[in-house]
């Protein structure tokens, strides 16, 4: 009789701790997974509360895997932002769905006044690189933000030219790389680090190719492009190379870039804003069209999801242009768009944007 006893409170004791770490009471996690997955972005904060399990797998690497293998992920887009009259860094969010921004968790304290920062982002991490500030030189420092879990973290080590801002970042094959700028180091506009957040590695490069004084960058096709006052320069990621650009997609690369699909787009507003595609089969710049002077009238940053090109500009104000059905959609030559509103917070300029799939 106690034998039987005995082990009926085992399995008492199991199925208690089988309920506490299961996801969901009674059913297997990898059903589980498929329930939650499902579940929109804009619910997972909620979701994090209904327990501590509910909150470190919604926060994973694994979850935000899964959601981009089934196609369930949704893009929201990072700006990085200065107030004009305290000079102090802020990051908000756009949700493309509800069409609005919202100030997101502070960004720590040593970086709140930095300029000159690199801005790049890796799956669910969005990572702020060196700048500078007024009070101190050109920094080294490697900071994360993780949009998942809402925390910042300051990684280790820090950028092997030991400090460098006003710098091109892009992210290939997994590294971030941060190319040119300024620095204590004379040689720093001709360098470039290459940074490995899975092993900590950062290592730094030197080439002669690299252009001074970066205004713009892009990947395209395993390729970085930045373009600079010297002209423009592209890096090849499979010969690991630096070679100056030809002067046809130079010319032609006028303002901010970005890339949809395999599709490269260019904002000028060297006159007004027009917006054109570069051709890769005939090798010439097409315009598209006009954005309306009423709707955009200052420098822009551009950032893609999926066929939409989002425009946004002073105070985060933004305009959505849907890429497939622009030039059905154009009125005398200027194209019809959706708008944005800014966000509540006064004149603020954008220093960067980018968008994170979860």
């Amino acid at each position: 009789m106690e034998r039987i006893v005995h082990e009926s409170t085992n399995e008492r004791a199991d199925q208690s701790k089988e309920t506490q770490t299961s996801l969901i009471t009674g059913v297997p996690d990898d059903i589980s997974n498929l329930f939650l997955a499902r579940v929109p972005r804009s619910h997972h904060m909620a979701m994090k509360c209904v327990s501590r399990r509910w909150r470190d797998f919604i926060s994973s690497d694994d979850f935000c895997d899964y959601r981009n293998k089934s196609n369930l992920s949704e893009s929201w887009i990072y700006a990085l932002c200065r107030h004009n009259t305290s000079g102090r860094v802020f990051l908000h969010v756009l949700n493309p769905s509800r069409r609005s921004w919202r100030r997101v968790h502070e960004i720590p304290p040593h970086i709140s006044f930095r300029a000159g920062m690199g801005f790049a982002v890796l799956g669910k991490r969005m990572f702020v690189l060196g700048g500078c500030g007024w009070v101190e030189d050109a920094s080294d420092d490697v900071y994360c933000y993780d949009a998942a879990m809402n925390t910042w973290l300051h990684l280790q080590p820090s950028l092997s030219t030991k400090s460098r801002c006003f710098f091109a970042c892009e992210t290939l094959d997994g590294k971030i790389m941060a190319i040119g700028g300024l620095g204590v180091n004379s040689k720093a506009p001709q360098t470039w680090d290459i940074y490995d957040p899975v092993t900590k590695a950062c290592v730094s490069c030197s080439d002669a190719n690299i252009v001074r004084d970066i205004e713009d960058s892009f990947v395209m096709d395993g390729k970085v492009y930045i373009r600079g006052g010297a002209g423009a320069a592209v890096y090849d990621g499979l010969s690991g190379v630096w070679k100056r650009v030809d002067d046809d997609l130079a010319s032609g690369w006028l303002g901010p870039a970005v890339v949809v699909g395999d599709d490269l787009y260019v904002l000028d507003q060297s006159f007004g804003a027009t917006l054109t595609m570069w051709c890769k089969e005939t090798r010439v710049w097409i315009r598209i069209g006009k954005l309306s002077q009423l709707v955009m009238t200052q420098q822009c940053r551009l950032v893609a999801i999926g066929s939409s090109i989002f425009v946004i500009g002073k105070d985060c104000s933004s305009v959505v242009i849907d890429v497939e059905n622009v030039r059905k959609k154009t009125v005398n030559g200027v194209m019809v768009c959706s708008s944005i509103p800014k966000t509540w917070d006064d004149t603020i300029d954008v220093i960067c944007c980018k968008s994170i799939a979860i």
